[in-house]
């Protein structure tokens, strides 16, 4: 499907509204950087409307999707990409874009070696494509761009052609042939994933394993996914996003600024604002994800409690690793134990971003109710994790991103290599089983690389041997900074095909950012 085919699939709407509507009551932080603030590429998007107080809403946790049949090899689930009504912040409604019109969506839960079947309906009013990010999945069900799912018409019209555009609703396949991970579903269609993620379209999808179930990690209500988003309401209760389309630049009360990234002034963790969560007296584990289109986040626990990790974004790392804070870009994932036991009953400890100012410095607070029987261990050591070496490396390559090297309707694009992004053009072609040293730069401003498919693992950061504190065990995001530069050494196994990697800053991927490669 080329480009401009994909875009006529959606029409001339962003996330379902006319771009008239998009732009109504949107306002710039006119005292921000057209590059920076709070240490995010982008711009500050203000709702019109009273934010709520923090730490009155309780947390919620994301249901887990039952499956609607089990056979020898494989479990069976159903999703209905839809619109929903939630109650997000107090007094409205907020339509929102979900798995079964929920956000977050239900969180799948698989087991490692089993095949997880995910049937995917499409009742939204624009095309749709689903990536599982961060997982072991053959390119026709990976979720790559221009592999819509087109809206249902007519009833339901289920193609299982694979690969290609299909009416109604199709069926992602995912074998499972990977470590226990925290991993997670969203969006990626061409040019329209911003808005689509922002709606609403994003979820958790977990794998579990027999090394990690002998470990005793907290497991059962003590193990919780915490999704961390951030997002602007229109003065209904509606989210705020503004267009990013090029063919609108000199359009009155539109900016460029946007294609740096949307910052949204309230900060959502589990479609939340500022939630509360109460605890017992014990070991918790947490799955931090940062799911925000563009903003960066710098996690600290108040009265000096420590972030205890246990996991990265592929998987467990071979030993815990203590943190006083922990920098998560876009997509990023962090597995951590925070242990309570410490504390007495009423105390309450607050979850601040370092990155933040104002409302956006708080993330949300968790206060201790009761004692409990902690059955929940952290091990000395976690898992044995092979160490990719320089000396197995085939092939070196080296990409930039950055603002430049290509313009389209009188506006700069982002680009790898100074080239934008179209499907018909490969930039690598890494042969199946091979281990390559890829070195990724960031110009202009922050830049998270993620890569589908391949794992990888870092072997120094701006020009040191040290992988940096936050970078252990097998990853698909690394952080860039601004001017920075992380050398990779990524394993190629798995599958052939056409897959893409891509700047996880959201509009930067939207405008053109990413680009193919093929496993040959």
């Amino acid at each position: 499907m080329s480009r401009r085919t994909a875009l006529k699939a959606g029409g001339l709407t962003v996330a379902g509204l006319t771009l008239s509507n998009l732009f109504a009551g949107c306002t710039i932080d006119s005292g921000g950087s057209n590059n920076s603030i709070e240490g995010s590429a982008g711009r500050l998007l203000k709702s019109r409307l009273t934010l709520p107080a923090a730490f009155r809403a309780r947390l919620p946790v994301p249901p887990v999707l039952e499956p609607v049949s089990v056979d020898g090899t494989a479990d069976h689930y159903e999703i209905t990409q839809k619109a929903g009504l939630a109650s997000i912040l107090p007094g409205v409604l907020t339509e929102v874009w979900g798995y079964d019109g929920l956000f977050p969506g239900p969180t799948i839960v698989s087991r490692r070696g089993r095949r997880t079947i995910v049937t995917h309906r499409n009742e939204l009013p624009v095309p749709v494509s689903v990536h599982l990010h961060g997982g072991r999945t053959a390119a026709e069900h990976d979720g790559y761009p221009t592999d819509l799912i087109l809206p249902v018409v007519g009833g339901d019209r289920h193609s299982h052609h694979e690969g290609a555009t299909t009416a109604g609703s199709r069926d992602y396949i995912y074998q499972m042939n990977q470590p226990a991970a925290t991993l997670w579903y969203h969006d990626h269609r061409m040019d329209f994933t911003g808005p689509q993620v922002y709606r609403g379209l994003a979820g958790f999808h977990l794998i579990h394993d027999d090394v990690e179930d002998a470990l005793g990690l907290p497991s059962g209500d003590r193990d919780i996914p915490l999704m961390i988003t951030d997002r602007a309401f229109a003065a209904d209760g509606s989210f705020l996003y503004p267009s990013v389309d090029p063919s609108l630049e000199g359009t009155p009360g539109v900016t460029a600024d946007y294609m740096s990234g949307v910052l949204g002034d309230c900060l959502l963790v589990n479609g939340a604002p500022w939630p509360v969560l109460e605890v017992a007296a014990v070991k918790y584990r947490f799955r931090i994800l940062n799911a925000s289109n563009a903003r960066r986040y710098r996690l600290r626990l108040d009265g000096g409690q420590h972030f205890i990790q246990v996991g990265s974004d592929l998987g467990l790392i071979a030993r815990p690793i203590e943190h006083e804070e922990i920098d998560i870009a876009q997509a990023e994932r962090f597995d951590v134990i925070v242990d309570f036991s410490g504390h007495e009953v009423g105390d309450e400890i607050t979850m601040i971003n370092e990155r933040g100012a104002g409302r956006t410095a708080d993330i949300m607070r968790f206060i201790v109710t009761r004692r409990g029987t902690d059955t929940g261990a952290v091990p000395n050591r976690l898992v044995d994790l092979e160490t990719l070496s320089p000396d197995d490396v085939s092939v070196e390559r080296e990409f930039v991103f950055a603002r430049g090297g290509a313009r389209a309707h009188g506006m700069t694009l982002w680009t790898v290599n100074g080239k934008p992004f179209s499907p018909d053009t490969l930039i690598a072609e890494p042969r199946l089983g091979t281990t390559e040293k890829w070195t990724i730069r960031a110009a202009n401003v922050e830049h998270p690389f993620h890569i589908h498919l391949a794992p990888f693992q870092v072997l120094g950061r701006n020009g040191n041997d040290d992988p940096g504190r936050y970078n252990h065990g097998w990853k698909d995001t690394v952080n860039l900074d601004n001017g920075g530069r992380a050398e990779l050494l990524i394993r190629f196994d798995g599958y052939r095909g056409r897959y893409v990697f891509h700047c996880h800053n959201l509009e930067h991927e939207d405008m053109m950012m990413m680009a193919n490669f093929e496993v040959v």
